[in-house]
């Protein structure tokens, strides 16, 4: 069996996933863990010295990682008031899942029309990974599924929109790395993936369209549910 590092999940070509020094992107990673992982709290200011002097660097790169935080809306810059964290929370998620559900039917039906048979046979060959690991390894799971869809994007005509789907994508990623996928999430991404394989085959844009906008949704509801059973867990 290949190593999980095989599937690593890569934009689509002429999309720069960071757009930072090797420093600055290493800091953008620490930063966003630590935003995700709470021990960055919402509303905190983010003192670029202070970051620099944790971090054991200088304060250039601490500002190319706060830019790229703040392209994604994790940071927030405010007149007068510098950066800070942006809550996490599920006001957050749904702007952001939103956006995929209007972009993501956009780029399929496109694909649909564009499929080659070679497409279509990348396709279930990751499907066929991603039922292979039936959701045992998480990290796997994700990257495989990041690369399902990357085949349907990897070539669209408008980079623009397929690196607006990329990124909000990885910010969703980052965010759902906090909880499991339920059984009946499970089932429905299976079920999901293997009916757009067949509305590909098939040829038909428009149902692929409306399933993948579902199916997106979807993906952002169940983050938001266990944001929900969180919040009242911690508020019981």
């Amino acid at each position: 069996m290949a190593e999980p590092s095989d599937f690593k999940a890569k934009p689509p070509a002429g999309i720069d996933p960071i757009g930072a020094s090797n420093e600055g992107a290493s800091l953008y990673e620490l930063i966003r863990e630590d935003i995700i992982e709470g021990r960055l709290a919402a509303n905190e200011r983010l003192v670029v010295t202070d970051l620099a002097r944790r971090h054991g660097t200088s304060t250039n790169p601490v500002r190319e990682a706060l830019q790229l935080l703040r392209g994604e809306g994790f940071v927030t810059f405010a007149p007068n008031r510098g950066a800070r964290v942006r809550p996490i929370d599920q006001e957050f998620v749904r702007d952001i899942y939103e956006i995929g559900v209007l972009i993501e039917p956009a780029l399929t039906r496109w694909f649909v029309n564009m499929a080659t048979g070679e497409d279509i046979a990348e396709l279930e060959r990751i499907q066929g990974l991603i039922e292979e690991n039936n959701f045992a390894d998480a990290f796997r799971h994700s990257e495989l599924d990041t690369a399902f869809h990357t085949v349907m994007y990897q070539r669209h005509y408008n980079r623009h929109a397929a690196e607006l789907w990329w990124k909000h994508r990885e910010v969703l990623r980052a965010v759902s790395r906090r909880f499991d996928f339920t059984l009946a999430r499970r089932a429905a991404i299976l079920r999901e993936h293997r009916e757009l394989i067949a509305l590909v085959k098939a040829g038909d844009a428009d149902k692929a369209a409306e399933l993948v906008a579902r199916h997106v949704e979807g993906s952002g509801r169940h983050i938001l549910e266990h944001m929900r059973a969180r919040n009242a867990a911690r508020a019981g």
